[in-house]
């Protein structure tokens, strides 16, 4: 998740940079999106995978009678 946000951010910079620079503005419809598609999938795993996790603990920690999710299912 790290990585992602890093390479994000840098790729972000350099258009910037490169769009400042050359006064084509004609990156940004490619590599903004881009980048932003990719975080977005990674952010949405990551919570994906966070609320399996913290299913499992909830399970562990009420028992399977009091927290029973197949409603959320």
């Amino acid at each position: 998740m790290a990585a992602v946000g890093t390479v994000t951010i840098v790729v972000t910079v350099f258009t910037l940079a490169f769009v400042w620079k050359t006064g084509d503005a004609s990156p940004l419809a490619y590599l903004i999106p881009a980048v932003f598609a990719e975080l977005a999938t990674a952010t949405g795993f990551y919570y994906s995978k966070a609320k399996a996790e913290n299913r499992i603990k909830l399970r562990k920690q009420y028992g399977p009678e009091v927290y029973n999710d197949t409603k959320e299912v």
